[in-house]
């Protein structure tokens, strides 16, 4: 073989290999844009398509679990409210059964206290009457008793009867015979009025006091000079209080007003 034909076989050869190199860039471009297109485009199609059969599914099936579960979570809210209502029921009656034992306790005190109330209104006319017995015997009759007694055992001793000598005792008069009387209605009044005060019935006296309808009685009203007006002035009878009701009001004299 000669040079000159080595020479043309090397650059037949060298010119092949180029062209091949240049040609090859440029089909494998070509050809991998398509490819690669196309891939994108089928996992974006295959994305879109599957992602609302997806989402549809998930919907359904959350539709059929909330289906499901919806009968029991109303059946479970209406056990809740129906032991909410029994709760607040049993509280009231509870309150309302410990209120009615607090009034019954009370009822039951005030009926103890109180249920002499009609008995010791009516005694208290008896006391009234014993309390004028007494302001019926002035003190001064009571103190000429002594005075009296010893008169008269005096002038017994000169003219002894036949009667003075069987009896021992002296006789008496009658201032004896009234202190005698006054003393026993005396400790009738204070032994009636402790009977009363036992059952806590007790007298005031509310001369002096500011007037108070609920307490007082008025029967006349007389214009007093240098005392205020509406203060009671006399007390004709004394008013009477069982614990802390007006058993009975006082009669009382009230100042008037003059202006």
């Amino acid at each position: 073989m000669s040079s000159a034909y080595a020479r043309q076989l090397f650059r037949s050869c060298s010119a092949s290999l180029s062209s091949r190199t240049l040609a090859r860039p440029l089909t494998s471009n070509l050809s991998s844009r398509p490819a690669s297109f196309n891939l994108r485009r089928g996992y974006s199609e295959t994305k879109s398509t599957s992602e609302p059969a997806e989402e549809q599914k998930q919907d359904e099936s959350s539709e059929e679990s909330v289906k499901e579960s919806h009968p029991d979570t109303e059946k479970l809210k209406a056990k809740e409210a129906e032991v909410v209502d029994l709760t607040g029921r049993l509280r009231y009656l509870q309150a309302d059964f410990l209120n009615l034992q607090r009034n019954a306790a009370r009822e039951k005190e005030q009926t103890r206290d109180f249920a002499i109330t009609r008995f010791a209104s009516d005694l208290l006319e008896t006391v009234d009457v014993l309390a004028l017995a007494l302001k019926s015997v002035p003190t001064s009759a009571l103190s000429a008793e002594t005075t009296s007694a010893s008169v008269e055992t005096g002038s017994g001793s000169s003219s002894p009867s036949p009667s003075s000598s069987t009896d021992t005792s002296p006789p008496k008069s009658a201032q004896a015979y009234l202190q005698e009387l006054h003393t026993g209605v005396e400790m009738t009044q204070r032994q009636l009025l402790q009977t009363l005060f036992k059952y806590h019935v007790k007298p005031f006296d509310p001369t002096g006091d500011k007037f108070d309808p609920n307490r007082h009685e008025a029967l006349y009203q007389a214009p007093i000079p240098g005392k205020e007006p509406g203060t009671v002035l006399d007390c004709q009878k004394p008013g009477y209080m069982i614990k802390d009701r007006v058993l009975r009001a006082a009669q009382v004299g009230v100042v008037q007003d003059t202006s």
